[in-house]
């Protein structure tokens, strides 16, 4: 399988009871999708970095009782992980696809780069206002770009500079209904636009 197409059973795992029937559920039906989407861009993106970027797809290890409620394959230039640093991500819950570039609290130096931000707040501009923003990676909700542009987006930013527990997630979601409608080419070109897009951004947390 050199691409990916999904399905109503991809989005349909993260209703299935019991962590364990999820878990196999997701080893087997949307984890060999991930697997195939972090050869392909991590790839892509050390193409458009000029860094090596490694993909991670999520095992959710930790867990014990509570089933996961998403999913993902995360991608960053180390190959021991990516929580630490800025990532991009492709990943799925029951609701919906997203497509994101991604700081999040396990980040060291989340502050500078949120000063960076608020430096060049202009760069959000050049983003459509289909993209959406949000400070809560474990939520599947967020903020349409062009709701934001105004005030929330500079609040959330302090707060990934400010708070602990602060973070900032910027990309595309993908209703479910629409995402299965896509067809392998067009989601992969999706993809692509989407993370061409967001390399601006990216470039910004990193100090590019």
């Amino acid at each position: 399988m050199s691409n990916v197409q999904w399905t109503t059973e991809d989005f349909n795992v993260f209703q299935i009871n019991g962590l364990d029937e999820r878990m196999e559920a997701l080893t087997t039906i949307v984890r060999p999708k991930f697997h195939t989407l972090g050869e392909i861009f991590s790839n892509y993106l050390s193409t458009k970095t000029g860094d090596e970027f490694f993909h991670h797809v999520a095992k959710h290890a930790r867990r014990t009782v509570n089933p996961p409620k998403d999913s993902w394959v995360a991608f960053a230039p180390y190959k021991r992980g990516y929580k630490a640093l800025p990532h991009f991500q492709i990943g799925l819950w029951n609701s919906h696809l997203f497509i994101v570039t991604a700081i999040i609290y396990e980040a060291p130096q989340k502050a500078e780069m949120a000063k960076r931000l608020l430096q060049n707040i202009d760069a959000f501009n050049q983003l459509s206002d289909d993209y959406i923003i949000s400070g809560d990676h474990m939520s599947p909700d967020a903020i349409k770009l062009g709701e934001a542009r105004s005030e929330k987006l500079e609040t959330l930013i302090i707060r990934l500079r400010d708070v602990k527990k602060g973070e900032l997630l910027v990309g595309r979601h993908i209703a479910a209904d629409d995402a299965i409608n896509l067809s392998s080419d067009e989601f992969m070109q999706f993809t692509k636009k989407t993370f061409d897009d967001l390399l601006l951004i990216y470039n910004i947390f990193v100090g590019k």
